[in-house]
């Protein structure tokens, strides 16, 4: 119940429970004060202000506010990207939209092969293309420099299984164009048909007429690879090699190509420290007053013994004692050999690349020499040649069967170059399956989990997966399945063989020789340093 208690000096404490208002009323004439009723009662407005109870107007509005706004811009960005709705302005920029070939679908239709090649299951497919490919794209207002040119040559006889993840890898970091000399399955119709489908390669197969046409390089009357004629096995390989990679620089040079690698198809290169991952920058941004560039290469180190893919199934590599402190290399030696010959299972000085200029010549699989001057090299720090060796347990047996040897000590000296090969082919040919595969998981896969810990740490192993996940992505796009399958399924595709006159037409040299080049001899594959070699350790 409200009251009105009069205090002193004209004051008024009005008081009702729990609220106390106090307040001071000034008059000439205290004793002639009205107090108005409505004053003693409480107010309407003064017991809502007061109330408990919330007021629900504004607090429903703020609610509302907050719930309708989020669903309304989700459902305007939703119209946005609706196939029939607005246009994205971004997709306009591209004149063109090549896709690799055999990829004459869309994203948003279903994709199905009925083709018979068994190629086509091992290769893979999907029902989306995840990757994108855009070959040569323009601008409106700007042409992406798409320079420098670079093209790789290499002596193949893989199946399609290892030469399609390879090519289409390298055309994702930046190679344009392919010189593949072929022999084996690699010659064979069903492989050679899709090959000679893909843009930007060339397939150049091991006829009379290309032996005829070898048979006049001068490189037979010259001293530095001489050592290696008349050879089998490895040696009769080292010297095909040389005699294609200077077939492939006269047709690079043709072909306007301002660089060349040869690699073999179980080598990937990695970019490592490249912008966007691109051996295109990498090269770009090489000074011009450099002719060459070194990679070393590492080699993989397998953790399982029925690995059928290696480029989608190894990530661990052991890194090239160059990209090593000197230290922990040897350090860790013994440890990184697991009772091997060498640290490397098979070589280890890398591989080059190289500007395409006159009087250019091969130097052995692995480098590139010039007839007229010393070649200014520079080694690269991050880059690498990723050497999948090895890396499946059939290796050994095909290895062997490319090879007549015997399979003596003495015999395989006169065919293999370096020890881990001539152990291997050895056992291949002597032993049991159940012989060869206990061999083959004690010195070459790694099972010891704490030992790969340890070595990891120290900088000896790695893990690389860079081009692990591009091919697995370029295989559940359906790329290679879809390149098969068009080769395969195309009408006016036919099996012609490129005669001598197309495929290895090519300019003769006729400048002076120096004598310095006539002196020094190729470069062969060659062995990381061993313990008893640390001093003067060359690349």
């Amino acid at each position: 119940m409200a009251q009105l208690i009069k205090i002193k000096n004209g004051s008024f404490k009005f008081k009702t429970p729990p609220f106390r208002f106090r307040f001071r009323i000034r008059s000439s004439s205290p004793s002639k004060i009205t107090t108005p009723l409505s004053l003693l009662q409480p107010s309407h407005h003064m017991a809502d202000l007061y109330s408990s109870k919330p007021p629900s107007s504004s607090s429903s509005r703020l609610f509302l506010l907050i719930t309708f706004l989020p669903l309304s811009l989700a459902c305007f960005a939703f119209l946005l990207q609706w196939r029939g709705g607005i246009n994205d302005s971004v997709t306009q920029w591209f004149e063109d939209n090549y896709k690799f070939p055999g990829m004459s679908t869309t994203v948003f239709e279903k994709r199905t092969f009925t083709s018979d090649s068994s190629c086509v299951s091992l290769l893979g497919q999907s029902r989306t293309q995840s990757f994108p490919y855009l070959r040569d794209w323009k601008l409106p207002h700007h042409k992406p420099d798409l320079k420098p040119k670079i093209c790789i040559t290499t002596s193949t006889s893989a199946g399609l299984e290892q030469t399609l993840p390879w090519i289409f890898y390298h055309k994702v970091i930046g190679v344009s164009t392919f010189y593949l000399f072929v022999e084996g399955t690699a010659a064979s119709p069903n492989v050679s048909r899709v090959l000679e489908t893909i843009p930007g390669v060339n397939v150049i197969y091991r006829t009379r007429e290309l032996e005829e046409e070898q048979a006049k390089s001068r490189i037979w009357n010259e001293t530095w690879l001489a050592k290696f004629f008349y050879k089998p096995c490895n040696y009769e390989l080292f010297v095909k090699q040389n005699l294609n990679m200077e077939m492939g620089i006269t047709m690079a040079r043709d072909a306007g190509m301002e660089w060349i690698l040869h690699l073999d198809t179980d080598e990937l290169v990695h970019p490592s420290g490249a912008r966007e991952y691109s051996l295109r920058n990498l090269l770009r941004d090489v000074p011009a007053e450099v002719d060459e560039v070194l990679f070393a290469n590492y080699e993989s180190s397998v953790e399982r013994d029925d690995i059928k893919e290696p480029f989608t199934e190894v990530s661990m590599f052991k890194k090239n004692f160059k990209h090593l402190p000197r230290d922990v290399y040897y350090g860790n030696y013994k440890k990184a050999t697991r009772g091997n010959p060498n640290y490397f299972l098979t070589y280890a000085n890398g591989k080059s690349a190289t500007r395409i200029q006159d009087h250019l010549r091969p130097n052995g699989a692995h480098r590139w020499n010039n007839y007229m001057k010393n070649p200014n090299v520079m080694e690269l720090e991050e880059a690498a040649i990723l050497h999948y060796t090895y890396s499946k347990f059939s290796d050994l047996t095909s290895r062997r069967d490319r090879c007549g040897c015997k399979p003596t000590k003495e015999d395989v000296k006169r065919c293999f170059m370096l020890e881990f090969d001539r152990s291997a082919f050895i056992i291949a040919s002597t032993s049991t399956s159940e012989e060869m595969l206990q061999w083959y998981r004690e010195r070459v896969v790694w099972t010891d989990e704490n030992m790969i810990l340890k070595l990891l740490r120290k900088g000896i192993l790695t893990r690389i997966y860079t081009p692990m996940v591009i091919i697995q992505e370029l295989k559940e796009a359906g790329v290679f399945s879809s390149v098969v399958t068009s080769a395969h399924n195309s009408s006016t595709s036919s099996i012609t063989k490129k005669s001598s006159s197309q495929a290895t037409t090519r300019r003769l040299l006729d400048f002076d020789l120096d004598d310095e080049s006539q002196t020094a001899s190729a470069i062969p594959p060659q062995s990381s340093p061993s313990l008893d070699t640390i001093q003067n350790v060359q690349f």
